[in-house]
């Protein structure tokens, strides 16, 4: 009996992208004659005719299925809809804008069949077509990320890589709110092998991803496997209280002993003004993981569906 690969393919608004992409992996699935394939495309809220163009796809093939959303949820979301809705012995996360190289998949199976790894997944050695100061920030993301969690984090990995079904599972076990799945990748374990290509160019439409958006998301990442923000914050509160003891002892010892005036308020006000910063910083950080924790503790479902393509 054939095995099955399952291919989830998150959109938000890739209607351009999505005929292309298809035409893409049908071309590779094929290819692969040994093995069957389903596609779960995974509808996140988009405001075009992507689902439209999913629905014309379904029309012409049943192996294409899809997870429409009530809103969008976003990417993490997703992508956790696809693990649950794919039936593969093996499933394949790629994204529609064609950034993942369908032909590839060939050789990541070959790795993955023989039963040596458990997820063969892509990293990029490049950056071409990048803004410098965006690449700059993500090596810099990487660097950090990697010194502040226990979990390693690949430098240029995408979500692009396909898995055995044991791993899935164990991915789709963790039901946590705030996803980040390049560390819930890693922190599964199992044996992972790295493909590496270079950059490759939106074959339709524009990134959603904005500075800001990235930012945030490094955000999430670092408080989803660091609690180390919160160790600096300590260690900084803790620093300034021994600065300010040995500060106030200095300004005894020399107003008693020399007379000397005490400094104006100048100096009083930046001392002021630095440690009020200092503390906004503490409660910030403090006020991230506290918002974590309390979106986990709603319990509200990671993603609603509106609809499948089993729903009339």
């Amino acid at each position: 009996m054939k095995k099955l690969i399952s291919i989830i393919v998150p959109c938000y608004n890739e209607e351009p992208a999505l005929k292309p992409f298809y035409e893409e992996v049908n071309k590779v699935s094929h290819e692969m004659s040994n093995v069957d394939f389903e596609f779960v495309f995974v509808d996140d809220g988009s405001r075009d005719g992507t689902m439209r163009e999913i629905e014309k796809l379904r029309a012409n093939d049943e192996r294409v299925k899809f997870v429409s959303f009530s809103r969008n949820f976003g990417k993490e979301a997703a992508l956790l809809a696809g693990l649950d809705y794919a039936q593969g012995d093996y499933i394949a996360t790629m994204d529609a804008d064609l950034q993942d190289p369908p032909a590839l998949l060939p050789a990541m199976y070959d790795v993955v069949k023989t039963g040596d790894y458990d997820c063969v997944a892509t990293r990029r050695v490049s950056r071409e077509g990048e803004p410098p100061i965006r690449s700059f920030f993500a090596r810099m993301f990487y660097r950090l990320i990697n010194k502040m969690s226990k979990i390693e984090m690949v430098d240029g990995a995408r979500d692009y890589r396909l898995m055995t079904r044991q791993m899935v599972d164990a991915i789709i076990s963790m039901r946590e709110y705030n996803r980040y799945s390049k560390g819930l990748f890693s922190f599964v374990g199992f044996k992972t092998k790295w493909i590496e290509y270079k950059n490759v160019q939106r074959v339709a439409g524009e990134t959603h991803w904005s500075f800001w958006k990235l930012f945030v998301y490094a955000i999430d990442g670092i408080c989803a496997f660091s609690t180390v923000p919160l160790v600096i914050a300590a260690v900084l509160g803790l620093i300034f209280c021994l600065v300010a003891f040995v500060l106030i002892v200095t300004i005894v010892i020399k107003t008693l002993l020399y007379g000397d005036p005490v400094s104006g308020w100048p100096s009083t006000i930046c001392m002021i003004l630095m440690m009020g910063g200092l503390q906004l910083l503490a409660l910030g950080i403090i006020g991230e993981y506290l918002a974590k924790t309390y979106l986990e503790t709603k319990h509200r479902p990671i993603y609603i569906v509106k609809r499948t393509e089993k729903d009339k």
